[in-house]
């Protein structure tokens, strides 16, 4: 009986079957990668057009807790590039955008720049809502030592008051505070914002009322902080507009900060 491996070298055709498979797996690879993102857009919001190779077809996702499903990919494009506010400063390709807005902070450009994420809380395994104030979160209060935040003055990068620290949302899966909940004193009428715990510093002035102190924004610049729709939700597309809006705040709150410093 003549053996196989007398004439048919099997090393070599093990060797082309691992390539032909690890193409395939990096076709693949590639292929799933691209459900979100793709086509391509640059700054302005052009596509550069789909792929017949690369772009897989849609994949339906069913989402927990009654959510419906998603399809992708969908072909929408990048919601931001219609919402924001702004101009090339410049005529070239990569040219940088300026505000042209009222308010930059709220123009989604640069450090302000939000995605169009889904409008709806961020959920734990249970379907609870993940992130809610606490008087509304059982089990949860102020370690004993740490000072409790509410009823505290948050101030801005000029000193200015811009209201008092009324609750504090919690993440109950983490067990982290992540916003103060803010009853505003300036503005046009009193709001209820929030303000992301990391943006915040505790310091103890000179009349030694603790207060919590925002360098990304002015006193007056808490009463244009993007709100929520509901008094003890937060989605994840309002996360968003709120990070943006503090993050703008670290270029735009003043013309100053727009300047080089030397």
């Amino acid at each position: 009986m003549v053996e196989v491996t007398e004439y048919i070298d099997v090393a070599q055709i093990t060797l082309y079957v691992f390539w032909i498979f690890f193409a395939g797996l990096i076709i693949y690879l590639q292929r799933e990668s691209r459900r979100e993102g793709f086509p391509l857009e640059n700054e302005a919001g052009v596509s550069d057009g789909a792929s017949w190779l690369m772009d897989p077809e849609p994949k339906t996702f069913h989402l927990p807790h009654g959510h419906g499903t998603r399809s992708y990919p969908d072909g929408k494009q990048d919601a931001n590039s219609h919402n924001m506010k702004a101009r090339k400063i410049a005529e070239f390709e990569g040219a940088p955008f300026a505000p042209t807005g009222d308010n930059p902070m709220l123009d989604g450009v640069g450090p302000g720049a939000w995605t169009n994420r889904a409008d709806t809380p961020d959920i734990m395994h249970n379907g609870a809502v993940k992130i809610v104030p606490m008087r509304v979160a059982e089990g949860f209060s102020i370690a004993k030592g740490d000072v409790d935040p509410r009823g505290l003055r948050v101030v801005g990068a000029d000193s200015v008051i811009g209201g008092r620290i009324s609750d504090v949302w919690v993440d109950q899966a983490e067990q982290v505070i992540r916003y103060l909940e803010v009853q505003t004193t300036v503005g046009a009428a009193p709001r209820t914002v929030l303000v992301p715990m990391n943006f915040c510093k505790m310091l103890t002035p000179r009349d030694k009322e603790k207060v919590f102190y925002v360098h990304a924004i002015t006193g007056e610049q808490f009463a244009m902080v993007p709100g929520t729709r509901k008094e003890a939700e937060v989605t994840f597309l309002e996360e968003d507009k709120i990070m943006a809006y503090f993050g703008a705040g670290l270029l735009y709150a003043t013309p100053q900060r727009q300047e080089t410093f030397l």
